[in-house]
């Protein structure tokens, strides 16, 4: 187990503000116990009986965090980009503050996973490290409850438009290419309804539904539904 020295010291000082405040002995023990995994689109990554995968830092590709029901319904909680950092997979961390989510690839995807025993005993030792792992943690929960704010106040209509303009916004297009599923799941929808309200989205000349994906031809109307 663990990354080349150069090249995990080289990603972790990019990504981790507290990288120059610890020691050399730390990086090397955080170095010399991160795992470089590759997961293919779909697999699982982390789940409700995982009691502390680690801290896992994306290096390329999406990671997608969920709640799942006993019945099987997914909310998704928030979405983890390059250099992106999830605390939540290291229960043992963050003994204080535990959410028991599922984390899945969204694409393919490279991430290196911190031990999070390892994570947490560098953390007691070091109060920076300790902060950003609650800061991480404290980001995380507010998205959380934005995400449960929306399923709870706001209609099917405005919770759609929020999710495309975020969507277009993140990825800098006004092309979404994402399955009428993968939108409902983002959005703890129905395939169904969100197939209806895209279909009138349409008829109002906001988007372009095609077999390929979504297209927003109309970025002030969509804004405006937002609102």
């Amino acid at each position: 187990m663990g990354i080349e020295l150069p090249q995990c010291k080289l990603v972790y000082g990019r990504y981790f503000p507290f990288w120059d405040k610890l020691t050399d002995e730390q990086r090397e023990r955080l170095c010399a116990n991160t795992a470089e995994l590759k997961y293919r689109k779909g697999m699982n990554i982390h789940g409700t009986d995982d009691s502390c995968t680690g801290a896992i830092m994306v290096i390329s590709g999406s990671l997608r965090a969920y709640l799942l029901s006993e019945n099987g319904k997914e909310i998704t909680l928030y979405r983890f980009k390059k250099g992106e950092v999830c605390m939540l997979s290291a229960s043992c961390v963050l003994r204080s503050i535990t959410f028991d989510v599922v984390i899945d690839a969204e694409e393919d995807s490279e991430i290196y996973v911190v031990r999070g025993d390892i994570m947490a005993q560098v953390a007691s030792e070091n109060l920076y490290v300790e902060n950003y792992a609650l800061d991480n943690a404290v980001k995380s929960f507010s998205d959380v409850v934005w995400v449960m704010q929306q399923i709870m106040f706001l209609s099917l209509d405005k919770r759609l438009a929020v999710f495309l303009w975020d969507e277009s916004v993140r990825n800098g297009s006004s092309r979404i290419t994402l399955t009428h599923e993968q939108i409902a799941k983002y959005i703890s929808s129905a395939r169904e309804a969100v197939t209806r309200m895209l279909r009138y989205f349409a008829n109002e000349g906001i988007v372009e539904v095609t077999r390929r994906g979504i297209n927003i031809i109309d970025k002030e109307k969509l804004r405006a539904l937002t609102a």
